[in-house]
């Protein structure tokens, strides 16, 4: 017993001599008077007992408390997540028979380590292989067939563009226009209804604006006469000025042996020109000599040209017929691109949407035999899979974690033979709240921790987050997300299917304040706000103390928040990071301060 227990037992009056019960006896009958006057006695001594029990156990004096404080110091802070998740092969084949047959050879086992590409086993199956050829052969059919569907499109197509070629090239025709300016002459009559033969000659155009003269030269003037020099002509009686158009080196033989050769000369039609006409002409050499052709020229339009109909029968063989006819007559003027007679036009509305229509339903069939021969070759790779599998080879490298093959055995299709699993590179999905899923990013590393920390280390990698979740997806208004990460084990030391716990730092404060977390209280102010508070232990009051409500203590009530009395002041602070066992202190501390952590208790019992 403590010496203080020892004071307050010595304190106790001691209860009074004939209250303490007796030894109890056997109750007889023939002594109620007895019986009652112990009854009284034991009832007076409990009453006694318990009045100073509960005064012992009330006192002040029985509850000794020590504060606890500590320095607000510098330092760094972490605050981080924690979970578990499952391991498993990042990569995986399973290998199915899509055909029945019979093991021939088997080249691995169990926990067998392989390579891409290495042998497993061999399986006759002759129903696999009709198969391969049954699919080859519809694949080329089909083919064929898409072939012949895409040359009758071409031929539709082209019949399509030829129909609608003779449509404009009937458009164009049925408008006979001038192929350049000047006079008509040699012109068909036509009225209104008349029909008009393809080929047809409609009228002669000249070009009567200019007319050109052919002059002949004796060769003693070759390299004299050129193109572009001035020609002094005598038309009618009237001195016109004309050029050398054309030097044409010619042999003409006169009846007295001069060999000649011709010179063509232009000129402008004044007004009353017309071909026929004769003319003189005299040209200038550089030496000033005049130089004379053998004899006259005659004028001839400078351009004639025969305008013919152009417009071909109808499709049933009718003659386009005129429609109209306005200036086609003898020595009209016309300028290029006028019409000069106009005819009945060719209906093709009916003959393209025929093609049209053709058209259409050549697309379709090519589409039709393109779907067919895609399916065509989706069965044949599906034979050529099949048939595959009855002499595999590893697909991926990794270890054979099941094969249920036995040489001999006879398998059907359906099958799961061999499952290889790479374990080279293991996957783990962690979930991760939406509290602390912004700090998760790809490529970050995240520390694993095998069998609930029993087992080995590993590192993980982000490699994917799934965003996609929506909702309260952890039943309690929170949402979890699944993160994948990617972890080497090229020793292989992490299996399939081990648990493993995860932590990663989300945020870090460094060369910040820090407190123990029973330090900071949260507090009502006299104003009715809540606020973080920490007391201060202080010589005077300190500036951003604040005023609290505390209630009063009872008598030997053990205290919970330390008072002025014992030198410590409540001051609001901001909190930021925390951890399992500090908190950062943003602002009300400037570092240094002791600060009261809680109450030391020592109880003492009797």
């Amino acid at each position: 017993m403590s010496k203080k227990a020892a004071a307050v037992a010595a304190e106790t009056p001691a209860p009074a001599e004939n209250t303490a019960p007796a030894k109890l006896k056997k109750h007889r009958r023939g002594h109620p008077v007895r019986n009652g006057i112990i009854a009284a006695g034991v009832l007076a001594a409990l009453g006694v007992g318990g009045f100073f029990l509960v005064r012992f156990l009330t006192r002040p004096d029985r509850v000794n408390s020590q504060i606890m404080t500590r320095t607000a110091d510098l330092g760094s802070i972490q605050s981080t997540v924690q979970g578990s998740g499952s391991a498993r092969s990042k990569e995986t084949a399973a290998i199915t028979l899509e055909n029945a047959g019979i093991v021939q050879s088997l080249f691995v086992t169990e926990g067998q380590v392989v390579s891409e590409g290495d042998p497993l086993y061999e399986i006759v199956s002759p129903a696999a292989q009709e198969a391969l050829t049954a699919a080859q052969d519809q694949l080329q059919d089909r083919q064929d067939a898409l072939a012949k569907a895409q040359q009758a499109l071409r031929e539709d197509q082209q019949t399509y563009q030829d129909i609608l070629d003779d449509q404009q090239l009937s458009n164009d025709a049925r408008f006979v226009k001038a192929p350049f300016s000047g006079q008509l002459q040699e012109t068909v009559r036509y009225r209104v209804g008349d029909k008009v033969t393809r080929g047809e000659k409609v009228a002669l155009l000249v070009d009567d604006r200019k007319f050109r003269i052919p002059f002949y030269f004796s060769y003693a003037y070759e390299g004299v006469i050129q193109v572009g020099q001035p020609a002094a002509l005598s038309v009618g009686g009237s001195d016109l000025t004309g050029v050398v158009e054309e030097v044409n080196m010619v042999r003409r033989v006169t009846p007295e042996g001069t060999v000649l050769f011709e010179a063509a000369v232009v000129v402008d039609n004044p007004g009353a020109l017309t071909s026929g006409v004769s003319a003189n002409v005299t040209l200038t050499g550089p030496d000033g000599v005049a130089i004379y052709p053998y004899g006259p020229g005659t004028l001839e339009y400078y351009r004639t040209e025969e305008i013919w109909s152009e417009a071909a029968k109808a499709k049933n063989d009718r003659e386009p017929t005129v429609v109209e006819t306005t200036i086609l007559r003898d020595y009209a003027e016309v300028n290029e691109g006028d019409v000069l007679l106009t005819l009945s036009p060719e209906d093709f509305s009916r003959d393209i949407e025929n093609a049209r229509e053709q058209v259409r339903l050549g697309e379709n069939n090519v589409t039709s035999a393109q779907e067919a021969v895609s399916d065509a070759q989706k069965s044949v790779e599906e034979a050529q899979e099949a048939l595959a599998n009855f002499s595999a080879t590893a697909p991926i490298s990794g270890t054979v974690t099941s094969c249920t093959l036995v040489e001999g055995q006879e398998v059907k299709s359906g099958d799961t033979v061999i499952t290889i699993a790479n374990n080279t590179t293991m996957v783990v999905t962690i979930d991760v709240d939406d509290r602390n899923i912004a700090y998760v990013k790809p490529g970050m590393t995240v520390d694993l921790q095998g069998n609930w920390g029993d087992g080995g280390t590993y590192t993980g990698t982000v490699t994917k987050i799934d965003m996609s979740l929506s909702g309260d997806a952890m039943g309690s208004g929170m949402t979890n997300y699944p993160v994948t990460l990617e972890v080497d084990n090229a020793d292989g030391s992490l299996l399939e299917g081990m648990w493993l716990t995860y932590s990663f730092v989300t945020s870090q404060s460094d060369n910040c304040i820090v407190v123990p977390m029973q330090s900071v209280k949260y507090m009502s102010l006299d104003s009715g706000d809540t606020a973080s508070v920490v007391f201060v232990e202080s010589d005077h009051r300190p500036e951003n103390a604040v005023e609290l409500d505390l209630p009063e203590l009872a008598p030997g009530e053990t205290p919970t928040y330390p008072s002025e009395a014992e030198g410590f002041y409540p001051v609001a602070v901001e909190t930021g990071l925390s951890d399992s066992y500090n908190v950062e202190i943003t602002s009300g501390l400037n570092g240094g301060e002791n600060v009261f952590v809680n109450y030391l208790l020592e109880q003492a019992y009797g």
